[in-house]
């Protein structure tokens, strides 16, 4: 029998990725998704098409804050101790939080808790979930380090994810259900978001229009390429996370625990400026981008930087795409699918 893995978030961004190369590799995969329109309704479609060539993919439309629906994908397809989850499903966004917060809450915590209920009724063997690079919240001390505690978050969407490895932690204990978080540093490459920042300013910079830099500039982020991302991740299926043996309640180390229980940071670990970062989508264009500096946005934070030497040790985790190479890809992408020419 092929191997099954369930990937909730399978029309998104990062969830596509995971799919195709879980698919490529010789994986069964069963697709989540409730196609809403946060974004781009057609970009979601076009992605799924492209899942639905394989004759290994099948794909469910289904909300994850419906408990019945969540407990029938588990029975019908009959989901056991041999297979794995990868859940990536989630309301993202940080500023989206000020517009519908109710969203996050039926999608980040009710739908959260209602996979883990399943999972853990059915034993499954490693349950994998995206955390974020924005749990960092106030932290300010660079590399962030997921031995540092994040107590501290400044948008709705981070206080969700911190509330997802909390209640994950739990089910660890409780269940014994092993469990490995991920927190995601700025994904960036083909087939992206379009409120993301790359997005954003490829589509400004084609149409002439300005381009809004946050913090008049002074921004640093750690973006990282959606292969490396996906690279981490498969890496991580067959990783079981064990008891710490040195973990002490006297001095209690975030990033590890007692039970099996694991938080990763996976990023590229390399920091760039965000003036940098347009400067090259401008070199790969050709084109001049119209700067409309900004102070800092609500939730927003200066930079992130990635400690990633837990999840190198854990699976050889070693990003290889620097932004000169996976910019270009995602622009290559981007004329293509939205039938653009290339000013250079």
């Amino acid at each position: 029998m092929k191997r099954r893995v369930l990937v909730t978030g399978s029309a998104g961004f990062i969830g596509f990725h995971i799919s195709k190369r879980l698919l490529d590799d010789g994986f069964e995969v069963i697709g989540i998704d409730n196609i809403n329109d946060y974004y781009d309704v057609k970009l979601k479609e076009d992605r799924l098409a492209v899942l639905r060539r394989y004759s290994d993919f099948n794909f469910l439309k289904i909300d994850l804050s419906d408990k019945d629906n969540v407990r029938k994908v588990f029975t019908d397809e009959k989901l056991c101790s041999d297979d794995a989850i990868i859940h990536l499903a989630a309301q993202a966004g940080v500023r989206y939080a000020m517009v519908n917060p109710g969203s996050y809450i039926d999608s980040n915590l009710i739908g959260f808790f209602n996979l883990l209920e399943q999972a853990r009724s059915t034993e499954i063997r490693h349950f994998i979930f995206a955390s974020s690079s924005s749990v960092y919240g106030g932290n300010t001390r660079q590399p962030f380090s997921v031995h540092d505690n994040v107590d501290h978050p400044i948008s709705l969407y981070a206080a969700t994810k911190k509330s997802n490895e909390l209640m994950a932690h739990v089910f660890a204990f409780t269940y014994n259900l092993p469990v490995t978080g991920l927190r995601f540093f700025t994904v960036y490459g083909p087939w992206g978001r379009p409120d993301m920042a790359l997005f954003i300013f490829t589509k400004a910079i084609l149409a002439g229009q300005p381009l809004p830099v946050f913090n008049y500039g002074d921004m640093f982020r750690d973006f990282t390429y959606i292969d490396d991302i996906v690279e981490g991740v498969v890496r991580l299926i067959d990783y079981f996370p064990k008891p710490d043996p040195h973990w002490n309640g006297d001095n209690p180390d975030p990033g590890t625990s007692w039970v099996p229980y694991r938080i990763y940071n996976i990023g590229n670990h390399k920091t760039v400026k965000l003036l940098d970062f347009i400067r090259i989508i401008e070199d790969n264009l050709g084109m001049k981008a119209v700067l409309d500096f900004k102070p800092m946005q609500m939730g927003d934070v200066k930079a992130s930087f990635a400690e990633i030497e837990d999840l190198t040790k854990a699976v050889g985790f070693i990003p290889k795409t620097s932004i000169e190479q996976g910019i270009p890809k995602f622009i290559e992408w981007y004329l293509d699918y939205y039938k653009v020419k290339r000013q250079i």
